[in-house]
Order: structure tokens, then C-alpha cells, then sequence
């Protein structure tokens, strides 16, 4: 075997474990391999054809360690494109700094509040802001717009539209350090701001890893001639979201027909015919109006709702694949 890559790794000096290791890369005649070598521990990490599939567990099984507080000889050790600093390295840090110091009975309160707010306006929790704006806010504890506004997260319109009911909260508790925030780059640990960094490295390359073995799962499912509901079962995918992989895989040129068509199979022709005329005519990016055109208000008297805008999907699927055939050809 060829080893194409090798770097060498070694506890941080804050570890009461000191020691070396090495992480490789080879390959022979197609075939990719990733290890792990200690004086104690030499295992296999991949061992198999997908150079996708290995640089994902590499990179994942890496941020594991690099989490431990292994540190690289060499740097670049993920093979990614480097993150600019400056702005972003300084967002970096405030929630570097969020997620070590948290406050969190403030951050339930301000959590409660999304959720009625949420609900008043019939939106999602994460469209009024998300869970890292409100611990941002539970931690830094704003005590006006300007403060709000430094923040990453808030703009002029979040400001206008929640600014009050946000400050009302954080006004009742006592604030340790004032903004602005450049205080926080003096006070965070730089080892521990690392192994943050390393963290959160772990938990992306882990929901990429699990994301291709999804996608996997799909693609084995079509071919093997499978209904959503058994691909459902094998991904661990939603039916919903199963549909959306099919559609970025037919975006790609994969071919998972066979599915669509099992699917659709139960729909009368002359409903699909109808609701391709209303993609033609109303567009295919929004689901609510085709619905609304071709079943009614009222929607169907045999179908649910969900089952509806399933069917919705699937023939969109079909109906973006030929358009595209069409454009193609012309």
C-alpha cells in the first residue's frame, strides 16, 4: 500500500496523557484506507472504494481526536478550504464564549418567549431567532439596540420588530461585563477556544457523514426497487425528506425512477396531467398555489393533506426532469 498522507499528532500540554500519534492515508489498486497509530492503538478507521466516504470518516474520526487535545505537526489536517479570520474569527470567538459561560435560566426565559411569539405569528421558533442568537443574548445580556445590534444575528429589522420585548428580559438581570465585546478575545482561553473550535468541527463532520450514509441508503433503496416508506425504514429519513434526496439526485443525474413512478402509480393520469399544467402555468417553486389549483380549497376528499403535497413533490420531480430534457435538446 501507498501511503499518500501522514501527519504526525501530540497531546497538548494542558492533557495529563502525553504521547504521539500518526494519521494516514493510503491507497492501493482503488482501494482507500485511513488509520490511526499510537504506541498503544493501531486501528483502521476506512477501508474501502468511496474517496467521498473516506475523507468524511477521516475528517470526523480526526475532529474526534483533535477534540481529546491531540494537536497536528502539520496544519490543514481537515483538507478544506481555510476560514478567513479577522470579523468571522471574532464571531467565532462570542460563541466560543456563549456556549463556556452559559446563563441558563435566562436562556430559558428567552426561549419561552420565542415560542409564544412563534406561535402568535404562526411561524417557526427558528425564523424569530435561532437557539445560538438567544444563548448570544443570554450570555452578553444587552441593555439597548446598540448593544442588540452587535451581536451577529441582529439587524435593524430584528431590532424594530423584537427589540424591545428582548431588552425587557435582559434588563432583569445584573450584566458582569459591558459591550462592547472586544473584551472577550483578552479573556478566552486560547486552548480552550481550540478545543471548541475542534468541537464543533466533530458535530459538522458527524452530520456530514451521517448525511451520506443517508443518501447511500438511498440510492440503495432505488436500486433495489424499494418504496418510499422501506427507504424511509433504511435511511432513518423522514418520507418527506426522503423525497427531497430524491430530488437532488435526479438534479444530479442519478436515476431513481423507478420509485417516483411506484409511487405515483396510484395517482389517476389525469391528476398528474393537471398539476404539471399548473406548474407550467404558475411556476414550480411554491407547492401551496399548484395545491390550491388543481385540488381546491377544499382539497382532495381522499387524500390527506401530507399525502397531497407528497404527491405534489413527486411529480414535480418529474416535471423539473423534463423540462430540463426539453431545454437540453433545444
Amino acid at each position: 500500500m501507498e501511503i499518500v498522507f501522514l501527519n504526525k499528532l501530540s497531546k497538548s500540554e494542558k492533557s495529563d496523557e502525553l504521547g504521539s500519534a500518526q494519521v494516514w492515508i493510503g491507497e492501493e489498486e482503488g482501494i482507500w484506507c485511513v488509520g490511526w497509530r499510537t504506541a498503544a492503538v493501531d486501528s483502521v478507521w476506512y477501508e474501502g472504494c468511496s474517496w467521498q466516504e473516506m475523507l468524511s470518516i477521516y475528517r470526523y474520526q480526526l475532529a474526534l481526536k483533535l477534540a481529546e487535545g491531540y494537536r497536528p505537526l502539520i496544519e490543514g489536517v481537515f483538507h478544506e478550504p481555510v476560514e478567513s479570520g479577522g470579523r468571522s474569527l471574532f464571531v467565532q470567538k462570542l460563541f466560543c464564549y456563549s456556549d463556556l459561560h452559559p446563563r441558563d435560566s435566562v436562556y430559558s426565559e428567552l426561549s419561552v418567549w420565542r415560542r409564544r411569539q412563534a406561535a402568535a405569528e404562526n411561524r417557526a421558533p427558528y425564523m424569530i431567532a435561532s437557539n445560538r442568537l438567544l444563548k448570544l443574548i443570554s450570555v452578553f445580556l444587552p441593555r439597548n439596540e446598540a448593544d442588540l445590534l452587535e451581536l451577529p444575528g441582529v439587524g435593524e429589522t430584528k431590532v424594530r420588530t423584537y427589540g424591545a420585548d428582548l431588552l425587557a428580559i435582559t434588563s432583569q438581570v445584573e450584566q458582569y461585563r459591558p459591550f462592547p465585546l472586544s473584551w472577550v478575545e483578552e479573556e478566552l482561553d486560547a486552548q480552550d477556544f481550540i478545543s471548541w473550535s475542534y468541537r464543533q468541527k466533530e458535530q459538522k463532520y458527524k452530520l456530514e457523514l451521517d448525511k451520506y450514509h443517508q443518501r447511500q441508503a438511498v440510492l440503495q433503496g432505488s436500486a433495489e426497487g424499494l418504496g418510499l416508506e422501506a427507504i424511509s425504514r433504511q435511511s432513518g429519513l423522514p418520507r418527506r425528506e426522503v423525497i427531497e434526496m430524491l430530488e437532488v439526485l435526479v438534479s444530479e443525474g442519478y436515476d431513481v425512477d423507478n420509485v417516483i413512478q411506484s409511487e405515483l402509480s396510484g395517482a389517476p393520469e389525469q391528476e398528474q396531467t393537471a398539476i404539471r399544467a399548473a406548474y407550467r402555468e404558475l411556476g414550480d417553486r411554491f407547492l401551496k398555489p399548484v395545491m390550491q389549483r388543481v385540488y381546491g380549497d377544499q382539497n382532495s376528499e381522499t387524500l390527506k393533506l401530507d399525502e397531497i403535497y407528497e404527491r405534489l413533490r413527486l411529480v414535480r420531480i418529474c416535471y423539473r426532469r423534463d423540462e430540463g430534457d426539453k431545454r437540453s435538446a433545444s
